[in-house]
């Protein structure tokens, strides 16, 4: 005879295991959001009966000069500090928009709402600078540079605090 455990014959169910082991965009920042697909037809034809664009004809080049001023302006920096370092395979920037980590073709960016502290390290010897990216997940994002020289440590400690006195409020995230 045969002897069951458990009240039912049906396997055990239990919620998906969630992890960066199994969906790499689990961590914030390691990869680009996911484009939309394409339709086979044109994306940028218009409609016959759709309105005519408040800057004139679409040919006209000063067709949108009244609706790009707002977007210029958007994508120009704003007048703050900012920190950049990078050696032949790692870069590390910090601007108004936030932080951006690469490292040879992988790279990652954080806006100042998703980070809860970054942590410079410099060696008592050689050259290597370490910046650190926390997020309020609990995960990490370690970057090395190579210095120039040791004498850069100072230099990049000092703008890099700028930068976060700037835009990181801490308690924020």
């Amino acid at each position: 005879m045969e002897q069951r455990i458990g009240s039912s014959s049906e396997p055990l169910k239990g919620e998906p295991v969630k992890g960066a082991g199994f969906d790499p965009a689990y961590i914030p920042g390691l990869t680009a959001p996911a484009a939309e697909p394409r339709d086979a037809g044109p994306q940028d034809a218009v409609p016959q009966d759709a309105p005519e664009p408040a800057g004139g004809t679409p040919g006209d080049p000063t067709a949108g000069a009244a609706t790009d001023e707002p977007a210029d302006r958007a994508a120009a920096p704003p007048d703050g500090p900012v920190f950049e370092a990078g050696d032949r395979r790692a870069k590390f920037a910090a601007d108004h928009r936030g932080v951006r980590l690469s490292l040879d073709e992988e790279s990652c960016e954080f806006g100042w709402d998703e980070i809860a502290a970054v942590e410079t390290e410099s060696p008592r010897f050689g050259k290597r600078f370490t910046i650190t990216v926390h997020t309020p997940e609990r995960r990490w994002y370690p970057i090395e540079i190579e210095a120039p020289a040791r004498s850069s440590f100072k230099q990049w400690e000092s703008e890099l605090d700028a930068v976060l006195d700037a835009y990181f409020e801490e308690g924020s995230a």
